[in-house]
């Protein structure tokens, strides 16, 4: 071994720790510590929600009535563009029962395929998303919702209904009259 040190002896880098914080656990101030008082900041102006420039021929009046009516739907395509918005939540769900049905191909292999069963799940996700929704939508996505979820349910029930041709058609060819009634 070189020099003169046991294995297990090995020279520990010396730490040192600082507290610098300023309160106590309890929340008192601690000792040699002085609390500045924060500046007052100016209070932040209103955003205004849209700035629409018109030509100068055609003045901008704008009633009290109006306004408030014009300012909701704004707030609305806010939300709707939020990543976290229930639309979009609510398009995340629609495209998996989509994809489920065959109406659109998958987003990674792009290939079509139905299946029924997993289409009747996310259906029945919907209807009971519908219901511990209800009465806490705004009526843009409460009209977007049935809207979306009559057109799944239509397609459920064509594609449910062209499996069950296709079966009929598949068990008329195995067997013929003369097979049921002998001959």
């Amino acid at each position: 071994m070189i020099g003169n040190q046991e294995p297990n002896q090995e020279e520990e880098p010396e730490l040192k720790v600082t507290d610098k914080r300023k309160f106590n656990p309890d929340g008192s101030v601690r000792d040699g510590v002085i609390i500045e008082p924060e500046p007052e900041s100016p209070e932040p102006e209103p955003v205004s929600s849209t700035v629409i420039t018109e030509p100068e021929a055609a003045p901008q009046t704008t009633s009290a009535a109006t306004a408030p009516a014009e300012e909701e739907p704004l707030l609305e395509e806010d939300d709707e563009e939020h990543p976290a918005s229930f639309v979009n939540f609510l398009s995340t769900l629609v495209t998996n029962a989509a994809v489920a049905l065959g109406a659109i191909p998958h987003p990674v292999s792009g290939q079509t395929s139905s299946d029924i069963d997993a289409g009747k799940y996310w259906i029945d996700v919907l209807l009971m998303l519908r219901e511990k929704t209800k009465n806490n939508l705004t009526p843009t996505e409460n009209h977007l919702f049935e809207n979306v979820l009559a057109d799944l349910q239509l397609q459920y029930v064509k594609l449910s209904r062209a499996a069950e041709e296709k079966l009929k058609a598949q068990a008329a060819k195995k067997f013929s009259s003369k097979d049921i009634l002998g001959g």
